[in-house]
């Protein structure tokens, strides 16, 4: 099935029950109707630009519940772009039972993955060989900046609290753990942060899948209810 609008709007409807849920507290934008960004002035460019907020994407999958992934940004800068100058990002991530993103590592960013409410998330690493594909030696990696000494493909379980940090060219995978977390239509929900550097999601991913594409086309199936964070209309000018 391809990503339509539809899932789009469930997914962020049901991912802002899980956040309302867990009490978290996010900016006034996680709330815009379209309306609102269409008259929103060059004074909220920053989100435009940084591409801060929703972001619903089945990496063209066209298996979304099982490949895919919905989050919101909430800070980023933008490499190469004058006047953002912030070196650190941060992403909450809502993550249902089984759902993932495709195999993949960044070629620079450096990130922390951060359990945060819910159930587990298993996260599975592998480092990347200079050919970009799994190497089968032992590596070491920080878990709640403790070193674990891991083989290629080992799964780290995070429970509530707990954090690994993920270096460049580390093949990377993770999902809730299936039979933990929040229940809402019988699928357990987790929430956890990501925690970086610079993210840029048009030429920092390597994906180890030949169809992955990471803002896939969108089946416009029904109206929009958010806008997601590729998709903004422009400033609406101030004169």
């Amino acid at each position: 099935m391809h990503l339509t609008r539809s899932i789009i709007n469930n997914s962020i409807d049901t991912a802002k029950l899980v956040i309302e849920h867990f009490n978290v507290k996010l900016p006034d934008f996680y709330n815009w109707s379209p309306e609102q960004w269409e008259r929103a002035g060059e004074e909220y460019n920053e989100i435009r630009d940084c591409m801060l907020g929703w972001d619903v994407t089945d990496f063209n999958s066209k298996d979304f519940y099982n490949i895919g992934r919905v989050l919101f940004t909430l800070r980023n800068g933008r490499k190469g772009k004058t006047g953002y100058p912030k070196e650190y990002a941060e992403k909450l991530l809502i993550d249902p039972e089984i759902q993932r993103a495709p195999a993949h590592f960044h070629l620079s960013k450096r990130e922390d993955l951060i359990c945060r409410a819910g159930g587990n998330i298993l996260v599975q690493v592998t480092k990347a060989d200079e050919e970009g594909r799994h190497s089968t030696e032992r590596f070491t990696i920080q878990v709640d900046g403790c070193t674990v000494k891991m083989e290629p493909g080992s799964i780290i379980r995070l429970k509530p609290g707990m954090s690994v940090c993920i270096p460049p060219r580390t093949i990377h995978q993770f999902w809730g753990e299936e039979g933990t977390g929040y229940k809402i239509d019988g699928v357990g929900y987790t929430i956890s942060n990501e925690i970086s550097s610079v993210c840029d999601d048009w030429s920092d991913n390597v994906f180890l899948v030949d169809y992955a594409q990471r803002f896939p086309e969108i089946e416009e199936d029904e109206a929009r209810k958010y806008y997601l964070c590729h998709e903004y209309p422009v400033a609406c000018s101030s004169v």
